[in-house]
């Protein structure tokens, strides 16, 4: 076996290359909000976005491929297919939330898309809409039109990567809602394997690249309850952080509900108990 060599850090992830074909995708527990890396950790998250983005891979392979090789280090990582990634990130959005919500307040549009007047905070949309963005590695992404993003990838790949994210979205929200959750939105990470096909990597679906809302209190008209890292947002915004660099310590009870919600997420979603995940997370593939 390839000794691993440490070529990345990101926010949450580190990035291990295996020979030149080959990376492996170490997730931690660490957290972040408004991109700042929290000094507490949560346990078990990394296992949880692993194993969520490893389901989903395994039930999405028929509708784009997927850059998923093994599961490593007792459900931590994955190791996966080198791609060259493309320069954006596709966020899908099925409802209108987060700062989505804040542009159609501003200008009555998402992402260059204009929506009808008269619209709620966490209304549903008519049918998703594309909001790509570019990747920044320190800071905050930044929303572009979809041509911008044909001028960065390439009108053919950009628009293979569009209706491959469009339509796991769909295979997603569905699967979701079966099992109690609205997937409000999602963003996706695509690249191109040796033969140029566009290809679903980075995670897929998990409550650090999600919005997750409970489909039994849903109730348009305001923010709604998630299983995703809104908890922590909001708890941060509540001590008066003015959102840089440090963030706040988390206390032992938000970092319990916060693991709660994710682990939460992970068994309404799969429907494998996470304990069962975390002694065998093959399970998931």
């Amino acid at each position: 076996m390839l000794e691993a060599l440490h070529v990345g850090s990101g926010k949450v992830r580190e990035l291990y290359a295996l020979g030149d074909d080959r990376l492996v995708l170490v997730a931690s527990d660490r957290i972040s909000t408004f991109d700042v890396v929290l000094p507490t950790e949560i346990p078990d998250k990394g296992r949880v976005l692993t194993g969520l983005s490893a389901f989903w891979f395994a039930r999405t392979r028929h509708i784009v491929p997927n850059h998923l090789l093994a599961l490593r280090d007792n459900g931590r990582s994955l190791e996966c297919r080198r791609l060259e990634m493309l320069p954006v990130e596709i966020v899908v959005r099925g409802y209108l939330a987060g700062s989505g919500w804040t542009d159609y307040l501003e200008r009555g549009e998402v992402g260059g898309t204009r929506l009808p007047a008269g619209l709620r905070e966490s209304d549903r949309l008519s049918e998703p809409i594309v909001t790509p963005a570019t990747k920044a590695t320190e800071g905050h992404d930044v929303n572009i039109t979809e041509p911008e993003a044909e001028d960065l990838c390439g009108r053919t790949r950009y628009r293979a990567a569009r209706e491959a994210a469009l339509a796991v979205y769909s295979f997603a929200a569905r699967h979701a809602e079966h099992r109690g959750i609205l997937l409000a939105d999602t963003k996706f990470e695509l690249g191109v394997d040796v033969d140029g096909v566009v290809t679903l990597a980075d995670e897929a679906v998990t409550p650090d690249s999600s919005r997750l809302w409970p489909a039994s209190g849903y109730a348009p008209g305001g923010p709604q309850p998630s299983f995703d890292k809104q908890y922590v947002r909001d708890w941060c915004l509540g001590t008066g952080w003015d959102r840089t660099a440090p963030g706040p310590s988390l206390p032992p009870d938000v970092v319990r509900g916060t693991r709660e919600r994710y682990v939460e997420a992970f068994e309404l979603l799969t429907g494998i108990p996470f304990a069962r995940y975390v002694e065998t997370p093959e399970i998931v593939l």
